[in-house]
């Protein structure tokens, strides 16, 4: 059996799925628009510029979550998948976890995205395994705070292997492993399997996968 990763925004989206449920709730009038808009830049040009503060992040990310009742959340996320998020999904992003799945291989989407926003879109692609960071509840609501480690950089190296070592599993256990990602922040886990894939990536993570011989490749349309 082999292992398949997949990260999944600007990955196998052709969007920022974190920036792009800010801006949503903006539209949406559920945040504060001048205050949230100038925040939500700033937070995507450090994560761009791998500089940002994961803590910081997941406190301005997860606030708004706590602020509406679930009902209303889940109604808004039905809304942001049909208008923001199944456009930026392609067709080669869908053939490449298909081809994966009908492989027999296990798959996992790995994100730092918050897994309220990221579980449908998961089960969009097929994916039944989800590794994301976590939003805590308290009887169906959410806090505002974070359940466990966030999946994020060397985060999701640990979270990967708490997942596998869950199941019975390790790297070992598989022929091979395969990790798609687009950012340069994925360096940790990119570096852990046999068989790194650069998505569309940003220049660092190019000019590394080139100096290191991995594959590239485009899902773009």
């Amino acid at each position: 059996m082999n292992l398949a990763l997949f990260d999944l925004d600007n990955t196998l989206l052709s969007c920022d799925s974190d920036y792009e449920w800010t801006q949503f709730l903006i539209g949406k009038g559920a945040v504060d628009a001048v205050t949230f808009a100038a925040k939500n830049d700033r937070f995507y040009a450090q994560y761009l510029a791998g500089t940002l503060d994961i803590g910081e992040f997941l406190d301005f990310q997860l606030r708004p979550l706590a602020s509406h009742p679930r009902r209303r959340l889940d109604a808004w996320h039905r809304e942001f998948m049909a208008g923001r998020i199944l456009p930026a999904i392609g067709g080669k992003a869908r053939a490449l976890v298909r081809r994966h799945l009908d492989g027999g291989d296990l798959c996992a989407l790995v994100t730092a995205t918050n897994s309220f926003v990221t579980g449908p879109i998961s089960l969009e692609f097929g994916i039944a395994n989800m590794i994301a960071t976590v939003p805590a509840q308290e009887n169906g609501q959410f806090n505002g705070q974070v359940r466990g480690a966030p999946s994020f950089r060397e985060g999701k190296v640990a979270r990967v292997e708490a997942w596998l070592e869950a199941m019975g599993f390790w790297w070992s256990s598989f022929g091979r492993t395969w990790f798609y990602s687009d950012s340069h922040n994925d360096l940790p886990l990119l570096s852990k399997v046999s068989d790194p894939v650069a998505v569309d990536p940003d220049g660092a993570l190019l000019a590394h996968a080139r100096e290191a011989g991995w594959t590239v490749l485009s899902l773009r349309e």
